[in-house]
């Protein structure tokens, strides 16, 4: 069983620990879990979990630290903790936005073990999209990153210089795709439907539409072909959304995220 520390135990942090232990990565007194706010894991220490406010202490014992806090944090945490690491022993896995291996090196020393990941907030449910990526690290250490975040969902190993990408995609996706579904239920009540009905069918819609493309790795448009005939209301409701630019906007949206994720870290 391999230690982990990790630092700053919001609802990522969190999610991503419990997963490890329903999983069997790990047991609960194996993970250290940081927060200046200890009574905010009051919860988590009466299942287990070492619970800590000094960083210092908690990265010297773990085997993988997982920086899980916000990238303006993200300088002051590794200079505290730089004088600490052991580079030849740990992994050191940050989830915070566009900030680069090699920004986290700068601090935590060139020959360090750096890996980046980005998972969702579907981390909650073990639902969670999460991209990782490294500029050095062994297949090992990657292996083993890609094993922490299979327990909350699934991983893709990519480039470094697509992780920005990553966080527009499927960090900032999952605020998208709720806003569609949000849009649809909304539509839903303006044809006669109660909210709260409108809502739940917008929901189990695009549950079924996202499962139908995992399930059969079909193209979107070979299943949107399937549903609009000639002359159709289902064509014709598509061509209204894009006549009044749905897919660009999206596009754009995407492309302008992935544009702020990029420069986040120096605006701490």
């Amino acid at each position: 069983m391999k230690k982990v520390t990790i630092i700053g135990s919001g609802n990522i942090g969190l999610s991503l620990a419990k997963g490890l232990v329903k999983s069997q990565f790990a047991q609960a007194s194996d993970i250290t879990l940081t927060r200046r706010n200890l009574n905010a894991l009051a919860e988590e220490a009466s299942q287990g979990f070492i619970v800590s406010n000094d960083n210092k202490a908690a990265v010297k014992s773990a085997d993988i630290v997982v920086f899980a806090i916000l990238p303006q944090q993200l300088k002051k945490v590794l200079m505290e903790v730089s004088p600490v690491v052991d580079k030849g022993r740990q992994i050191f896995v940050s989830i915070a936005s566009g900030v680069s291996c090699a920004d986290l090196k700068a601090e935590l020393g060139e020959d360090a073990t750096v890996i980046r990941a980005m998972p969702n907030t579907a981390i909650a449910i073990a639902q969670s999209m999460t991209c990782i990526a490294s500029d050095s690290a062994s297949t090992e250490s990657l292996e083993q990153v890609e094993k922490m975040f299979e327990t909350v969902g699934s991983v893709v190993i990519i480039n470094e210089d697509l992780m920005t990408s990553a966080t527009a995609l499927c960090a900032c996706g999952i605020a998208f795709f709720l806003r569609a579904i949000r849009a649809a239920s909304q539509g839903g009540v303006e044809i006669g439907f109660h909210a709260h009905d409108a809502l739940k069918m917008a929901v189990q819609t695009a549950k079924g539409a996202a499962d139908l493309l995992l399930h059969t790795n079909a193209h979107p448009e070979r299943e949107i072909d399937k549903v609009t005939s000639p002359k159709g209301c289902t064509i014709a409701g598509l061509n209204e959304m894009e006549h009044n630019g749905f897919s660009s906007a999206f596009i754009k949206g995407i492309k302008l995220s992935a544009d702020k994720a990029g420069g986040l870290y120096n605006e701490g």
